[in-house]
Formats: structure tokens, C-alpha cells, sequence
């Protein structure tokens, strides 16, 4: 299977750097992948009558799930994200002219300007403002029966937090709600981020329960987004004008876009 062979030479390329590194009594940052080796064939939970065991297979388990999490939400998001753009000419213009001035024209977007792309973050937390791909976050259990806000939770109740409700909600943002507004995370709300830290914004949940491959995906959507925005100039469909792009929304688990988006790339960088 092509993806084993994948994981693999990912696996068996981390094991080499971590020799060389003890050989060398070298020092270097673990990522999620170090960690699981290190957990490798060690028993967990030793005072459990049910002892078990991670070995290779589990490992690659895991990484699959992450990867296959990460891409197939991150699609999602890319796609409503570009269906808003093209919605919005203005903030397209302005994002282009962003990353003109960034990388520039004779260049492709590499992830060492991602840092410097502030616009670009802007315009990612709308896109999960208004288009939460989980719009359910995980259901929550109450451990203790509790009042929050004037709000009685008993014991044991089953809680559903609502992301594409709060984010749409005129009291929690501003009477604009319904618009793709960028700039709204200039000044105060700036220091919103999508982490969990701030409760307005929760795309990939909170605190211990957040979603793992959070960083993962959101690298992978600031830079295909910088990269489509970036190379090519874009044109809808003839016929369609951009008030007219359909936004129809599928729901469940994921919320993806009910009907595929379709545009006319043209290439726009300097040869």
C-alpha cells in the first residue's frame, strides 16, 4: 500500500536523525512523531491488569489519522475560504496586493513568509467565522452539576457547543455579522486568535480536547490559499457574477460546500 510505504520512510528517517543526534551527544526539538517512538514497545499504564503496548503499526495508525484529519477539513476550508474571496473582489485585490509586497512577483510563496502574511491570518479567522467546518465541536460531558451564567447544567448532561452559531451571532460580533469583513480583527480584536483562547472563536475547539492536527492544518491552509491567491488571477464561470456564486451549505459532521465551487485560473507571477 503507497501510504505504508509513505509512513514508513517518515518513521525510519526519524529513527537515522535520532541515532546520529545520541551518537553525537546532540541536541535537537522532538516532534509529534519523535514522541511516539520514544513510546515505542514501552508498556503503558504498568499497573493495569490490561497492559498494552504501541508498536510500529500503531504508530502509523496514527499518523494516518492525523494527516487524513488534517487535509480533508483543511480542503474544506480552503474552498469556502476561496469561495468568499471571489465573492469579495476587494479583499482578493487586497490580499494579492499583500503578498506582492511580501514575497513579490518573481517568487512563489514559500511558508517562511506565512509569519509575515497578516492579512492573510485576517482573512483565514473570517473564513472560520462564518464557515466552522466542525459546526458541532465534540460533545462534552458535565462531571458535577453546575451554573455558568446564570445557566444550570446538571451532572452528566450532554453538551453540544455550537461554533456556526456564535460566530453568526450579532451580539458576539457586530451588526455586520453576516458579512465577509476581514478587517474586523484589526485593533481590539486582534489578539483573537484560533487556538481556543478566545471562546468567540473556536474552529478547532479548546483546551486538552482541541484538535490535535490543529497547526498542521492551519499551515496547509494559509499556504495553498497564499499560493492559488499568489500565481493566479481568477475569473467565475461566464455568465456568473460573483453575487451569484452559490453558498448553499452541506451539513453534517464537516460542513462542506453542497454544490463544487468552479473559476477560471490565469497565471499572474513574472516568468
Amino acid at each position: 500500500m503507497a501510504i505504508d510505504v509513505v509512513l514508513e520512510k517518515i518513521i525510519t528517517a526519524h529513527e537515522q536523525v535520532a541515532l546520529c543526534c545520541d551518537q553525537q551527544q546532540g541536541h535537537r526539538e522532538k516532534d509529534f512523531v519523535d514522541v511516539l517512538l520514544s513510546l515505542m514497545n514501552q508498556p503503558m499504564n504498568p499497573q493495569d491488569e490490561h497492559v498494552y503496548v504501541v508498536d510500529r503499526t500503531n504508530i502509523k495508525a496514527i499518523l494516518l489519522d492525523m494527516v487524513v484529519a488534517a487535509f480533508d477539513t483543511s480542503a474544506t476550508s480552503i474552498e469556502w475560504t476561496f469561495s468568499e474571496l471571489l465573492r469579495n473582489p476587494k479583499v482578493m485585490k487586497k490580499l494579492q496586493d499583500e503578498l506582492e509586497r511580501v514575497v513579490g512577483m518573481d517568487q512563489m510563496v514559500e511558508e517562511k513568509h506565512l509569519g509575515k502574511l497578516h492579512y492573510l491570518d485576517m482573512v483565514v479567522k473570517e473564513s472560520f467565522r462564518l464557515h466552522p467546518v466542525a459546526p458541532l465541536l465534540v460533545p462534552h460531558e458535565s462531571m458535577a452539576d453546575i451554573t455558568i451564567e446564570g445557566y444550570h447544567i446538571p451532572k452528566k448532561s450532554r453538551i453540544l457547543v455550537n461554533t456556526w452559531a456564535i460566530g453568526r451571532d450579532p451580539s458576539v460580533w457586530s451588526e455586520n455579522v453576516g458579512e465577509f469583513y476581514p478587517e474586523r480583527f484589526i485593533g481590539s480584536n486582534s489578539i483573537v486568535d484560533l487556538r481556543g483562547h478566545d471562546f468567540r472563536l473556536l474552529p478547532f475547539g479548546s483546551g486538552r480536547r482541541g484538535c490535535p492536527g490543529m497547526q498542521l492544518g492551519l499551515v496547509v491552509v494559509r499556504f495553498v490559499l497564499a499560493q492559488l491567491v499568489h500565481c493566479f488571477s481568477w475569473e467565475l464561470p461566464s455568465g456568473i457574477e460573483a453575487k451569484d456564486i452559490d453558498m448553499t451549505e452541506k451539513f453534517g459532521l464537516s460542513m462542506a460546500r453542497a454544490n463544487h465551487l468552479l473559476a477560471k485560473p490565469s497565471y499572474r507571477l513574472l516568468s
